[in-house]
């Protein structure tokens, strides 16, 4: 199956013809001029938003006075004679930066969870391979740039797409950052899904694509459409590049969407899944959606996209370096010393203004008449009072306060004090991450049903146990694809027109953060030390401790109220066995007179048992008791003798 990144020349030759061995192909050039049509038209609709685009990425280089000298598009030079301090103060930027290390400090870990009982295995595997496939992407910078981009732009487009180019040919899940100027989207939507057609554009050098396209020789010269582009830094040509559009539309095919995709360069087909119906019977993807997931950070009515962080800081961060400039202006002016001169004052002029000249001639008197130094008026304290509100909106705006940073204000120093008022005040940025799993969560169904498509053949993943140890496993889609359901079950007819309807597993995806953040980290370990001190963790403690679990929330509380359901659960099991050996051990003391019943357990520890004596201790005192009775016995004898002899004198 071709890619959208790499196709195979042997796959596209000839494609782009019209008409082959008698067929009539549906995609050819009419086809692909009317792309081109809807691709301007979709153009016209988004202009607003690149110029706004364009326009934010030069306040985030810290270059924004070329825009407020004249708009975005000036060349950056300011006027002949201007001077003027032109101060670029970071306040907005450090708010984007406080709110990036919020985002990272939560990175998403996805967790899959079935619909269905006879799913739990699937689930339990998928859970630990997309992290790995996540990785192999570099997901986490590819996260990391996109909040960035969600930041100064509102909305962080990603692309999961299949690549035939990866895995030595094998193919696998690519996933992107994109940009929205190469993006391009029915106008009027709210969600990117309603769109009829879908166009994503990229420029490639001509003659690589010559190279791997041998029918486009000479056929290159023009431009499919103007792509709105930044003001860089560097210079960029781009007169020897081609635009190359990735073209998906949507069709209805009985009770299902089909997702169809072109690819196309200067009206030149090179590869049209719908014009190979045979190889393609469901369309490119499975799942029908376009392989795009928009994460947006503030909503707009009526567009799927949002605005970011950005454009509510661009106002207060323009009067903050404005009024910095008067007040750089003023204490320039200030510090360097004029003076009103009289004509005629007989004062070396060349002299005076060389500061190295330690001498200054003068004709005649010296007086204050001749030379009055000029005063500057003091700058009036409601400019720095503005000043400073202004830099305060900013702050207020952007949720980004002296404690989030983990300054202290206010008279407020101790340590909880100070954590408490950061969690507090971090409401904003928990609602914004919010918000951003939800678009990961969209992106990790993507995953799911493209393994579920592509990955026919069993595939190695290293994933980490549940015992925190690698293990390597082996999956492949055999399991999650649909199996085929009984007739009557599924609520058909047997007719000839009967579609065999089939089951497929369903998976729910819930995100959790990995807390990387050195205080999330530092109270959790200080809250697991306290439940441990006070004992919650002893298994003859369970049901209290069950109890004042179900009253906290945390993270990994689930996995504490297991741990000590498991322990009550083993000293009730250790306290029957108990009881069980305690019997027997007495039914052996009265059958053998030396063993002692087995104490019960106490506190979840077992008491030893008592040992009366010693097996030599046990003999001796046996001998003794033989040896007593001897004795008495002895004793005896003699008595009755002397008794006897008694009665016989007598007689």
């Amino acid at each position: 199956m071709p890619t959208e990144s790499a196709i195979d020349q042997q796959e596209v030759s000839g494609i782009g013809e019209e008409v082959t061995s008698g067929s009539l192909k549906a995609i050819g050039k009419n086809e692909i001029e009317e792309a081109v049509n809807i691709l301007q038209k979709y153009k016209e609709g988004k202009s607003n938003l690149e110029s706004r685009i364009v326009e934010n990425e030069q306040w985030y280089k810290l270059r924004h006075w070329d825009i407020v000298r004249g708009g975005a598009n000036t060349d950056g030079k300011r006027a002949a004679g201007d001077d003027r301090p032109e101060p670029t103060s970071a306040w907005l930027f450090n708010s984007l930066a406080n709110k990036h290390a919020d985002a990272m400090d939560n990175y998403p870990e996805p967790n899959v969870l079935p619909r269905e009982q006879s799913d739990e295995k699937d689930a339990d595997v998928l859970s630990s391979i997309i992290p790995v496939i996540l990785e192999r992407n570099n997901f986490e910078g590819t996260y990391s740039n996109g909040w960035w981009y969600k930041l100064k732009h509102g909305t962080t487009p990603y692309g999961v797409f299949w690549d035939n180019s990866l895995e030595n040919g094998l193919g696998d899940i690519n996933i992107k950052e994109l940009d929205i100027l190469n993006l391009f989207w029915e106008s009027g939507i709210t969600d990117i899904q309603d769109s009829r057609n879908l166009f994503i554009v990229a420029l490639a050098d001509t003659d690589l694509l010559e190279e791997q396209y041998p029918q486009l020789k000479g056929k290159l010269g023009g431009k499919v459409i103007d792509v709105k582009e930044y003001v860089y830094d560097d210079t960029v040509d781009t007169s020897d590049k081609s635009v190359v559009v990735d073209w998906y539309y949507k069709k209805a095919v009985g009770n299902k969407t089909v997702l169809h995709y072109c690819k196309f360069v200067a009206g030149e087909v090179l590869f049209a899944s719908e014009n190979e119906p045979e190889n393609y019977p469901n369309g490119w993807y499975e799942h029908g959606e376009y392989p795009i997931v928009f994460d947006v950070l503030f909503p707009e009515a009526g567009t799927p996209y949002g605005f970011g962080y950005l454009s509510i800081m661009k106002d207060p961060q323009m009067y903050i370096d404005k009024l910095s400039q008067v007040v750089l202006e003023n204490t320039i002016m200030g510090a360097k010393p004029r003076y009103f001169a009289k004509n005629g004052m007989g004062v070396n002029e060349e002299e005076f203004l060389d500061w190295s000249k330690p001498i200054v001639h003068v004709e005649g008197q010296i007086s204050d008449e001749r030379l009055v130094p000029i005063t500057m008026p003091s700058l009036p304290s409601g400019v720095l009072d503005v000043l400073q509100m202004k830099i305060d909106e900013l702050k207020e705006t952007s949720s980004n306060r002296d404690f989030s940073q983990g300054s202290s204000s206010g008279g407020v120093t101790a340590a909880a004090a100070i954590a408490a008022l950061q969690e507090a005040g971090n409401k904003t940025s928990r609602d914004m991450i919010a918000a951003s799993y939800r678009s990961y969560t969209k992106l990790n169904h993507l995953i799911i049903e493209l393994i579920r498509q592509f990955y026919d053949e069993n595939r190695s993943f290293r994933i980490i146990g549940k015992q925190g140890a690698f293990e390597y496993i082996q999956y492949s889609n055999d399991r999650i694809q649909g199996v085929p359901l009984d007739p009557a079950f599924a609520g058909q007819q047997l007719d000839p027109n009967y579609q065999e309807a089939t089951r497929v597993p369903v998976f729910d995806v819930v995100i959790k953060p990995q807390k990387r953040s050195a205080y999330s980290r530092m109270a959790q370990n200080e809250l697991a030390k306290e439940l441990y001190g006070l004992g919650l963790f002893e298994p003859e403690r369970a049901e209290p401790a069950m109890t004042c679990l179900d009253m906290m929330e945390f993270d990994g509380d689930d996995k504490v109220r297991q741990k000590v359901q498991e322990g009550q659960t083993l000293l009730n099991v250790v306290q029957q066995l108990s009881a069980q050996l305690q019997q027997q051990n007495m039914l052996i003391a009265q059958l053998t007179g030396q063993a002692l019943p087995m104490q019960p357990i106490q506190g979840g520890r077992q008491v030893q048992p008592q040992r009366q004596a010693s097996h030599d201790t046990q003999a001796a005192a046996q001998k003794n008791a033989q040896t007593a009775n001897m004795t008495n016995y002895g004793e005896r004898l003699a008595s009755r003798a002397k008794t006897d002899m008694n009665r016989g004198a007598g007689a």
